[in-house]
């Protein structure tokens, strides 16, 4: 069988702590090796502890916890942070993703997804919920109405550019469909299209993008 996840946990919060606790203590190929209230002696736990990924559930952001981040980060590199928010504070969200989070999940985030989020991280690949790209996709078509100049921007013709809106208004592909008289698949086609004239292949690459190019000021 191949080595466990080791996984830690730090919540403010020792309902939700327990409660997330429970949530992953099935899953077979999981370990918890921390559970923490409080970020105290944090730096020193993970030098005595090996852990994979580490969970952080943040409840109100400051300068301090996207400063945590970065020394977890930075300090112990293979230690991959995936946080969890009960607010989606746009630009607490982009600085603690630049701090060096590597996952990061909204308030409503299933098991199924956190799960997903654990496996995607301890493979070497970020991973963000959905809610952040619905969040980038609304600071893009901002920029759209801006920077009209922008090659990328021409690139986009102005059904890809309505198809944009209505996925950053967090439309399903079928309400979109439905909403514009087109076929699910055509919403789709139109979406792979605009990923690749923005040369981009996932959510991961959207965060990427919008820290690269100011969609979100920092």
């Amino acid at each position: 069988m191949a080595d466990k996840i080791r996984i830690g946990i730090i919540d403010e919060m020792k309902i939700t702590l327990e409660g997330i606790a429970s949530l992953l203590g099935p899953t077979e190929d999981i370990d918890i090796v921390v559970k923490a209230d409080t970020y105290d002696h944090l730096p020193e736990t993970l030098q005595a502890t090996s852990v994979h990924v580490l969970i952080i559930v943040v409840h109100s952001f400051n300068r301090l916890f996207a400063d945590l981040v970065t020394r977890v980060s930075t300090g112990f590199p293979r230690v991959k942070v995936l946080v969890i928010s009960v607010s989606n504070d746009e630009e607490a969200v982009l600085r603690t993703i630049k701090a060096g989070a590597k996952g990061f999940l909204a308030r409503d985030t299933s098991r199924t997804e956190l799960i997903e989020a654990i496996y995607t991280l301890r493979s070497g690949h970020e991973y963000f919920s959905n809610s952040i790209t619905v969040l980038l996709l609304n600071k893009y078509i901002h920029k759209l109405k801006t920077e009209d100049d922008r090659s990328d921007i021409r690139s986009l013709s102005s059904r890809e550019i309505e198809i944009m809106k209505l996925w950053g208004n967090s439309l399903t592909n079928k309400e979109i469909a439905d909403k514009l008289f087109l076929s699910v698949r055509t919403v789709e086609t139109h979406k792979n299209h605009i990923m690749q004239k923005l040369n981009l292949r996932t959510s991961v690459d959207l965060v990427k993008f919008a820290i690269r190019n100011n969609i979100i000021e920092l």
